[in-house]
Order: C-alpha cells, then sequence, then structure tokens
C-alpha cells in the first residue's frame, strides 16, 4: 500500500550505472586486474565466448568472472565486496542524489532513484551511494552456504531492462510481482512515463530511452567529460533515442545539474495541468455515472444535431429525437438555438418531420430564440 501524498507529484530518475555514473565499467576497475587479466583481453573473450556459443553476453561475461578467478582467488560475496571500493565515479556523483532530492522538494516534487545496469547488484550493493535508490535492478549471483558463486540469479541485459520501467510505472517494484502485467488505467500509475527521466550511455539503454521518450518522458544521454568523445550521443539523438545529451559532470551547477532542474520546474508545471484535467475528468465521469440511459441518448443526439452538416443527417437525426417525449427547459432552449445557428435545420424547418418536432418544442416556450423559431414554421401554414 502506496503512503504518498496525492499532491505531490513523484519524478523516478533512472540511472544505468557503467560509464554513466562511472568512467568504466565496475569489473574493469579492479577485478579483471586482480584475476590476472589485461581488462580489453578480458571483454574480447567474453564476447567471442558470447559469439561462439550463441550466448547471452551478460550471461557470458558472468560466466567468465567465475572461469577467470578458478585458482587465482575465491569468486564469492566477499571478492565482489571488495572490488566495489575501487569502483570511482564521475565528480560530482556522489552529493548528486542529496542535491536533486532537495530541489525537487523545494518544489513540491518527491524525487526517486533507481539503477538498471547490466552490471553486478553484489558490487552496486558496496558502493557509497547504493543507499539513495529506492530499487537496484542488476545482474546477480546465487551463492551457496560458503558465499561462493555458483549460478546467475539475475540477469538485466538491455532488451529486459525495459520491463523495470512498468515495475516503477505501477509500483510492482519486486521482480517476481506478477502485477506488473496488470490493466491500469493510466491516471492510476504510480509513476507514469512522462515523469521518468533515464540517463544513460550507449547502445544498451537505448529500448529504455526510447521508452521513455515515446511515452513523454525524458531520455539524457551522457559521455565522458575527460575524453569529450559525443559520437554515441550524436548517434543516440540523430536516431531520437534521447532529447538530451551532456557531460557526465554531475557537479553543483553543471549543464546536467541545470538540465534536470529543469525537467523537474516542468514537470511542477505540468503535474497541475494534468491534475485540473483529472478533476474535469472526475467530474465528468460521475455527472455521467449519475445520467439515466435516455439521459446520455439526449446529450449525444443533440451534440449531433450541432454538428449536422447535411440535410440528410438532420431528418435521420430528428427521426430519433422524435421519438424522446421528455425535454427539459434547458434542453429545448439548446434545440431552438442549434436549429438558428445551423442552416442545415434552419432552411428546412417547415419539412413535414422538421416541423412537427420543433412545434412540439416550441410549444409552451416564450424566449426569443423560441419565438423566431415559431415565426419561421409559422411560413408552413400560410403556405
Amino acid at each position: 500500500m502506496s503512503s504518498d501524498n496525492p499532491s505531490t507529484p513523484i519524478i523516478a530518475i533512472c540511472y544505468d550505472f557503467d560509464k554513466t555514473l562511472t568512467p568504466d565499467d565496475m569489473q574493469s576497475q579492479g577485478f579483471i586486474q586482480s584475476v590476472g587479466h589485461d581488462v580489453s583481453h578480458f571483454w574480447q573473450e567474453s564476447n567471442k565466448l558470447s559469439t561462439d556459443n550463441n550466448m547471452d553476453q551478460i550471461l557470458a561475461y558472468m560466466y567468465k568472472m567465475i572461469d577467470e578467478s578458478r585458482g587465482q582467488i575465491v569468486f564469492n560475496k566477499k571478492t565482489l565486496m571488495e572490488a566495489a571500493q575501487n569502483i570511482k565515479f564521475f565528480k560530482g556523483v556522489e552529493t548528486w542524489f542529496d542535491r536533486i532530492t532537495k530541489f525537487g522538494k523545494d518544489n513540491n516534487i518527491k524525487i526517486e532513484h533507481y539503477i538498471i545496469s547490466s552490471g553486478l547488484k553484489e558490487m552496486i550493493k558496496d558502493t557509497s551511494i547504493f543507499n539513495h535508490f529506492k530499487q537496484v535492478y542488476a545482474s546477480s549471483y546465487l551463492f551457496n552456504e560458503k558465499g561462493e558463486a555458483i549460478w546467475p540469479a539475475q540477469v538485466v541485459n538491455y532488451t529486459n531492462k525495459t520491463q523495470f520501467l512498468f515495475r516503477i510505472e505501477k509500483n510492482c517494484l519486486d521482480i517476481n510481482d506478477p502485477n506488473v502485467n496488470s490493466f491500469l488505467e493510466p491516471h492510476e500509475y504510480r509513476i507514469s512515463f512522462r515523469n521518468m527521466i533515464y540517463i544513460g550511455d550507449s547502445d544498451t539503454d537505448i529500448p529504455c530511452m526510447k521508452l521513455v521518450n515515446m511515452n513523454g518522458g525524458h531520455s539524457i544521454g551522457v559521455y565522458n567529460p575527460v575524453t569529450q568523445d559525443k559520437s554515441k550521443v550524436h548517434k543516440m539523438l540523430n536516431e531520437h533515442r534521447i532529447k538530451y545529451y551532456v557531460s557526465g559532470d554531475y557537479s553543483e551547477d553543471k549543464p546536467l545539474e541545470l538540465l534536470v532542474k529543469d525537467i523537474i520546474h516542468r514537470t511542477a508545471a505540468n503535474e497541475i495541468l494534468e491534475q485540473k484535467y483529472l478533476d474535469c475528468l472526475n467530474e465528468t465521469n460521475t455527472i455521467l455515472e449519475n445520467q439515466s440511459k435516455e439521459e446520455q441518448q439526449k446529450i449525444d443526439l443533440i451534440d449531433k444535431l450541432e454538428a449536422s452538416n447535411s440535410f440528410r443527417t438532420t431528418h435521420q437525426l430528428i427521426e430519433q429525437l422524435t421519438s424522446i417525449h421528455s425535454w427539459s427547459l434547458p434542453e429545448k432552449e439548446k434545440l431552438v438555438n442549434i436549429a438558428l445557428s445551423n442552416n442545415q435545420i434552419r432552411y428546412i424547418l417547415t419539412d413535414d418531420d422538421v416541423y412537427r418536432f420543433y412545434s412540439s418544442i416550441c410549444n409552451n416556450m416564450s424566449s426569443q430564440a423560441a419565438n423566431e423559431i415559431k415565426e419561421i414554421l409559422s411560413q408552413k401554414i400560410i403556405e
């Protein structure tokens, strides 16, 4: 059960991890070296293993980490915890979450941070930033009673990353919660896609970025502030995968922070309008629920008569309107005003069917519009 304040909109900021929050893959920042491998050679062999065996690339590197550890180190939770201590972050990352969360709060927006990564959850858990995240979705191992990794427990690759956005949207955060497939009306989502920001760096983030973009959210590509290589973000923007790109510098008042603050400001304004829409929708639904079938039919026919663009359509609608015998005074007033303003009705007021209907409607009415209709109808008698 959610304890959210319904008057406080929520923004979910979803981050890739490797090369988005850090300058390099987490495995490349100490672990690969600890098993006596060159970093580039390790990834070449991992990718070859994947290609040669028609194997998922994430499963390939997870297997490779276990395999290369044999005879070198014990591949257990402790090993991964120690490797996590070597992870370096882009400038400003470690203070970023508190700053953005506070800025959101100051603007009546609740900020929640999420990780969606193909990296290892066991390593992310032992970084200094782990506690800032509401949920971390990442690949992980199954460990035996000795704490040794024996099998993949969860694999997050670039195609199945998108399921976690739907989990965030519907508040089904448990990875085994089947309610992620349940139907909800758009206004029932805890966090709509329009209130999501996805920050990533490469092709592996494209499905998530595209999904967020297509549904009104904001996707941001980041590039390494040291190398200044923008080739990937240029490609992603050109292919409409992202809306913006900035340097991966998370420091105060740098372009990334200013951009996210602009998005927060925009969301605050949009949510005021969205609430006005929901208020209108709720009022309309309440009125419609309390209306009888006949009342709904009358409203529908009056609207169609007002929009009639041919004599034929008018005659068809008059036939249906004639079958209704009870009209309120406001409904009658609307009918006579429509007849005066729509030439597809006014020009045939003396046709038999239209004449009979409007004679009945105008009976006992004394408004100026009704009297004008009566004057037109009287021409039939003269004729």
